[in-house]
């Protein structure tokens, strides 16, 4: 699935990683460690509140390497410029070009829309959903804004406010709605390790529900959705899911999921990957396989010089030239596809 795990996961220590998803998030606190971005005590709480014993976890890392202060993330690219290849309908890819590394320059986009958080009905009976909600007074278009591994963050509102500021009506839900929220884990940890121990159909129910949520605040509108991490994995599962009410999906690095059906979908997919992401660049030509089967018109972005999560501005790998080229494709894709 993703390099390493051919190593770590053998042996029935490992077989408590039961999904793609729960493998994904382990596999991405080893890489952390391996990068230096997080201690050895601080990946082994992490990884055992995944379900981990302590010498599986130690086995982990050990198969990634010990903490190397290597974060590659923070390499600077080629200066701004253009992709090697542009979107056609059906398959196109490209590699996009990067800025420098952060230096603490702002976020790309205008300054954001205040988001207001709202609770509604989740697909089930008696299930209640909570997000982050911003709109522009006439709205073009509608997006939901799928968070990363640690839930609903100020970072992750501030790109539905973004959204909003830019035309779209913006939903940020919260994936871990029926613990509580994501505010109400005090160890972010704990809601990494909540997300990893819950179902893909649970997620693809709440998803769902979003989307009729953004359906009811922009009527007429068309539907897009984005995600980050976790999130871009998550927005592969929704197009997976034999969702048709979809017009476009931006997923930012996000793993496909085992055996991805994109049949159902009719959605416009722009697929944007980080250079020196191994883990998920593994999944990047199953992504097209799946893209040209389900004969979507899509294109996969590749940036160079840069790492997983590029665009979180609050993280250690965040690069603003690669961030702002990235914002600036996800514009571009919302207003062919959406208005």
């Amino acid at each position: 699935m993703w390099p390493g795990f051919a190593v770590a996961f053998t042996g029935r220590s490992y077989r408590v990683l039961v999904t793609s998803f729960h493998r994904y998030l382990a596999e991405e606190v080893a890489v952390d460690h391996a990068e230096g971005l997080i201690p050895r005590r601080e990946a082994l709480h992490r990884l055992t509140l995944l379900g981990l014993t302590a010498p599986a976890a130690g086995a982990l890392l050990a198969a990634r390497g010990t903490g190397r202060g290597n974060n590659r993330g923070n390499t600077a690219g080629p200066g701004p410029g253009t992709p090697s290849a542009s979107a056609t309908s059906g398959a196109a890819s490209g590699t996009a070009a990067s800025g420098a590394s952060s230096d603490g320059a702002p976020p790309s986009g205008p300054v954001p829309l205040p988001t207001e958080e709202i609770i509604f009905s989740g697909a089930e009976s008696g299930v209640t959903l909570r997000g982050a909600w911003a709109a522009p007074s006439d709205p073009r278009g509608a997006v939901l804004v799928i968070h990363e591994n640690r839930g609903l963050t100020d970072h992750i509102r501030s790109v539905a406010g973004r959204l909003a500021a830019e035309g779209y009506c913006a939903l940020a839900v919260d994936l871990l709605s029926r613990e509580g929220g994501t505010a109400s884990f005090e160890d972010p940890a704990q809601a990494n390790a909540t997300l990893g121990r819950l179902s893909p159909e649970r997620f693809v129910s709440d998803m769902k529900a979003a989307l009729g949520e953004l359906e009811r605040g922009a009527p007429g509108k068309g539907l897009g959705v984005t995600g980050f991490c976790f999130g871009g994995a998550m927005t592969w599962l929704l197009l997976s899911s034999d969702e048709p009410r979809l017009s476009a999906a931006v997923p930012f690095y996000g793993p496909l999921p085992d055996d991805a059906d994109l049949s159902g979908s009719r959605a416009a997919v722009l697929a944007i990957y980080a250079e020196l992401d191994e883990r998920v660049n593994a999944t990047r030509d199953e992504a097209r396989t799946a893209l040209e089967r389900a004969g979507l018109e899509h294109e996969i972005v590749t940036f160079p010089g840069v790492n997983h999560a590029f665009f979180n501005d609050t993280g250690p790998r965040y690069d603003a030239g690669a961030a702002a080229g990235a914002y600036r494709r996800l514009l571009d894709w919302f207003g062919r596809h959406l208005g």
